[in-house]
């Protein structure tokens, strides 16, 4: 099955190509010293894209309720900073609806409306405290980044990964010849929950703070939108939509604060329109055309 196609390719050689967005990140950390606060947030929602494109672009499966994983990983790192008193970021480490309205009763233990304060997050394995200018959280949740792609990488490159678009094209004739279908799906969706819940809890854990957006139902449609602007069930289309929505979001709100989101759906519509592979698809067939091939 063709990369292009699946997302998937037969090779699970690295290759050169794929050490183009660490490169980016290294040399953003040290070139664009001002703007690390905005490379962690972007670095943390690519986490969380990889683990929706995992289900959504490999497995077929559809879902707005996502921002429920994504949340919860959220408040219970916030939780056990504020409440319990552990701020160790690595101890630390269907419906959003319905968390969503627990979360905002239990003001107690959740800051309702208000969001949860007071999250104080000791020093990375008591050595690396986080500074004012996002240096120490821009390189941790490079890291946390590193380790969610190589796990997303390594299934995705692998048997299951291959049984896993088989499902999404076919999943009749998946149970046809005897693979455990649902079972297969159940094992996708939790480890695609546990790196969103993952990247909630980096982003209580470099924000000191957390809000119930981070259950909304806005939240799980623009991690959407990132989806589809990069390329949907290609892994590298998740690095590529958040970086273009986030970035364009930040110019556009200080540029046009009462108008940005109209921005965000004309480019939305743009791709939909006339790159239905997102972004990573109008590059696709650059490529195509720079080689000469039909």
């Amino acid at each position: 099955m063709s990369a292009h196609a699946g997302g998937y390719s037969a090779d699970p050689r690295i290759r050169w190509i794929e050490s183009l967005p660490w490169i980016v990140a290294i040399v953003a950390f040290f070139a664009l010293p001002e703007y690390l606060s905005l490379g962690a947030r972007i670095l943390i929602y690519i986490l969380y894209a990889l683990s929706l494109d995992l289900i959504v672009g490999y497995a077929g499966i559809i879902t707005l309720g996502h921002s429920a994983y994504f949340g919860l990983g959220a408040y219970v790192a916030g939780i056990l900073a504020a409440k319990a008193g552990i701020g160790d970021p690595v101890v630390q480490l269907g419906a959003a609806s319905v968390l969503l309205e627990i979360a905002n009763k239990a003001t107690t233990l959740t800051g309702g409306a208000d969001g949860l304060s007071g999250v104080v997050v000791a020093p990375i394995l008591g050595l690396f405290r986080f500074d004012i200018f996002g240096k120490t959280a821009y390189l941790y949740c490079l890291l946390v980044l590193l380790l969610g792609w190589w796990l997303v990488r390594k299934m995705i490159y692998s048997p299951f990964g291959t049984s896993l678009t088989g499902v999404r094209e076919n999943s009749l004739r998946m149970h046809a010849i005897g693979a455990p279908v649902y079972w297969r799906l159940v094992l996708v969706y939790t480890l695609s929950a546990t790196i969103a819940g993952a990247a909630g809890g980096l982003i209580t854990q470099t924000n000191q703070f957390v809000g119930l957006n981070v259950l909304s139902f806005e939240s799980a449609g623009e991690l959407l939108v990132m989806l589809i602007l990069g390329g949907v069930g290609r892994i590298y289309g998740a690095f590529v939509g958040p970086v273009v929505y986030l970035i364009a979001q930040d110019f556009l709100a200080k540029q046009f604060p009462e108008y940005w989101y109209f921005g965000i759906g004309t480019m939305l519509v743009l791709v939909v329109m006339f790159a239905r592979g997102g972004i990573l698809g109008i590059l696709d067939g650059a490529l195509v055309k720079l080689r000469g091939r039909p």
